[in-house]
């Protein structure tokens, strides 16, 4: 007897960096995202479904908008967390000391972010099919 397989979580499989179609194939060649110089090297097509990963030339341009929300959720978060913990004060260089770690983390954060942004964004765009093994339409 098979089992059924139950449907992948959405949050995972964007987080995960998985293809949105059948949620179990990477998105990218390396897993590594901090090999820099094929951090965002990705297959043509999925390799578990076939699934094209580039819907249109120049799709993924609109990750930019993906990842400054991203990074602006990030700092405002950080800013809080620096709030909270240390405080802000226009009165000594804590502020200044925000700005420097947050942009720090910010850059050390770029490689995830990149592939966090176009996960969140092809998943817009491709809807998950409980039936992908089935359907022929993912690999024309």
């Amino acid at each position: 007897m098979c089992a059924e397989r139950s449907k992948p979580g959405l949050m995972w499989s964007v987080a995960a960096n998985k293809c949105p179609h059948c949620r179990q194939g990477d998105l990218f060649i390396n897993p590594n995202p901090y090999a820099l110089k094929t951090t965002m090297r990705m297959p043509d097509v999925c390799p578990v479904c076939g699934q094209k990963f580039e819907l249109q030339t120049g799709f993924y341009f609109g990750t930019g908008f993906v990842s400054y929300a991203l990074t602006v959720f990030l700092s405002g978060l950080t800013f809080v967390l620096w709030w909270f913990t240390i405080g802000m004060s226009i009165r000594d260089n804590r502020v200044w000391w925000w700005l420097g770690v947050n942009a720090a983390l910010l850059i050390l954060l770029q490689p995830l972010l990149q592939r966090l942004s176009r996960s969140i964004w092809i998943a817009f765009f491709v809807r998950y099919d409980k039936n992908w093994s089935k359907s022929t339409h993912a690999m024309q």
